[in-house]
């Protein structure tokens, strides 16, 4: 198809850069001497030259080449003669593209306030706001639009407390449901919200982030009002075990993984559970895995093991292959497996549940420090995957805080769920492969990975590809997303905590310095001219 001079989207300038007519013909031979000899006549002239055209091609934002935008030159030679340079008569083509609007700051997602009238911790007299915000836990491409992202919140504004019915959470908008917003990165580097969905049951009322009872994920963990009193299922009323109870959601999510496909669905991993659940385009719950076999919402389950996750530190990150076939989810830190004695570790267990066959795959990974955190999670293919790995220091305050993107390859790691029992090797019906009777946390607790290798247990390769402290100085605690655009171009996003955070109880604004002068908020860093893809 031939590119046109004029059009809406591209304006094309035409050089004839060489149209002139032939040189004439050569002069005849001279004709022999004789006494009335005349010279021969002139030749024809020769056929005209072709003309080279040079063609100018405006770039729209998130073009392949250039990003935000920019100019392609196409130049080639007009062999047709129609004064149009057709695609097939282009020869050679450059690119001048317009540099990335994003500074190393990183651009901010927008905000509300839920609430701003709290006391702003120990600060006399200042109140602090609520963001919603909270958009952080996870990020994922859209399917279909490369300047779009989608972005997952946790439960809600929450904070570390301890009161008179235990330990617990403070939550200052116990009624917020946790949701998925649709964000846009402009070309001048503004992320702007397109919508947001809230998350649903089965029959479309929203959930909310309360915790789950204890049969189904909970940890004993008691919701509190933003004042330390108990939240109760009727709070006009005082509490009664049996007759008003704290106010629990078993369809509460606390929101760590997100999984966009094609068809308009997610699937969201959870710290509860930890729970996977299927929504449907509009947030309604479609299904759901996790690992309690008594839970009769559930048709397929996570290996028990899963059920043993530390308390706060669940499923942090999920993904999916290419094809949309195999869910990818790792925890957050070591499972207490099969108990907190073997918390300070550096092993993390990654899940893979293959949607059509049912087949769930169980690998290691072995993290840089013990009890860092693995926030983040998008494939590359079938077997290869971008993780992110962090701890949970500010930069500002502390220098050697870790923040770092690893590419990882399942393809010569060991499957845990195929391997065979034998006198010394067995798969535990609640602890999962068992050696001499110990859990692998325990092996490593007590023996290091070498004792792993020796019974042929490989963890996940894993090589840096990202190092955001010495890329960018990054200043956020929380690194949990990654929006893969292409083979050369990362987003990735911090979690806020809906600017929210507490010390010793007293709910307060985060912020991401000691002076108390900046507000942590969600972020988006672009990182590009990046080789993921070998």
């Amino acid at each position: 198809m031939k590119r046109g001079t004029k059009s809406l989207l591209a304006l094309s300038v035409i050089f004839a850069l060489a149209a002139c007519d032939g040189d004439n013909g050569k002069d005849g031979q001279t004709g022999t001497n004789g006494e009335d000899g005349v010279n021969g006549v002139n030749g024809n002239n020769g056929a005209k030259g072709l003309t080279s055209l040079l063609t100018q091609v405006s770039l729209p934002m998130g073009d392949t080449q250039c990003y935000f935008g920019g100019v392609a030159l196409h130049s080639g030679v007009d062999k047709d003669n129609d004064n149009q340079l057709s695609d097939a008569e282009i020869t050679q083509t450059n690119y001048v593209c317009q540099p990335s609007s994003l500074s190393t700051q990183g651009s901010a997602l927008p905000h509300t306030a839920l609430r701003s009238d709290l006391q702003n911790g120990d600060i006399a007299g200042s109140t602090f706001e609520i963001r919603n915000g909270g958009y952080g836990s996870d990020m994922v491409a859209h399917p279909t639009n490369n300047t779009q992202f989608y972005a997952l919140t946790d439960r809600g504004p929450n904070a570390t407390y301890t009161g008179e019915y235990g330990k617990g959470k403070k939550f200052p908008t116990p009624d917020y449901t946790p949701r998925i917003g649709l964000f846009e990165l402009q070309q001048d580097g503004r992320v702007v919200k397109l919508k947001e969905i809230l998350l649903k049951r089965p029959d479309g009322t929203p959930i909310t982030g309360l915790p789950n009872s204890s049969d189904l994920g909970g940890t004993g963990e008691t919701p509190y009002t933003a004042e330390g009193a108990p939240i109760l299922v009727d709070n006009s009323q005082p509490y009664h075990e049996q007759d008003n109870p704290l106010k629990l959601d078993d369809y509460g999510l606390d929101g760590e993984g997100l999984v966009a496909l094609k068809d308009g669905s997610f699937w969201v991993s959870d710290e509860y559970g930890p729970h996977i659940v299927h929504f449907d385009a509009n947030g309604v719950e479609l299904a759901r895995i996790n690992a309690f076999a008594e839970d009769n919402r559930v048709a397929l389950h996570l290996p028990a093991e899963f059920a043993n996750r530390r308390a706060n530190r669940g499923m942090e990150g999920l993904a999916i292959t290419p094809d949309e076939k195999t869910l990818v989810g790792i925890m957050q830190s070591t499972l207490y497996n099969p108990s907190k004695t073997v918390k300070d570790l550096d092993i993390v267990r990654i899940v893979t549940i293959n949607l059509e066959t049912k087949a769930v795959g169980q690998y290691l990974y072995k993290q840089e420090k013990n009890q860092n955190s693995n926030s983040g999670i998008v494939a590359l293919s079938d077997s290869e995957f971008l993780v992110i790995e962090r701890d949970g220091a500010f930069y500002g305050t502390n220098p050697d805080a870790m923040k770092r993107i690893y590419k990882i390859n399942l393809s010569n790691a060991t499957n845990l769920e195929d391997i065979a029992s034998s006198p010394l090797i067995v798969q535990d019906d609640a602890l999962g492969l068992v050696i001499s009777g110990k859990t692998l946390e325990e092996v490593v607790m007590e023996q290091g990975w070498e004792a792993l290798n020796d019974a042929g247990i490989v963890p996940v390769a894993k090589s840096l590809v990202l190092d955001l402290i010495d890329q960018v100085s990054y200043p956020h605690d929380k690194l949990e997303g990654m929006w893969l655009i292409d083979n050369t171009r990362l987003g990735v996003l911090n979690d806020d905590d809906f600017a929210t955070w507490s010390t010793n109880g007293v709910l307060e604004q985060k912020y991401l310095d000691t002076g108390k002068t900046q507000v942590d908020s969600n972020r988006l860093y672009l990182f590009e001219n990046l080789t993921l893809d070998n």
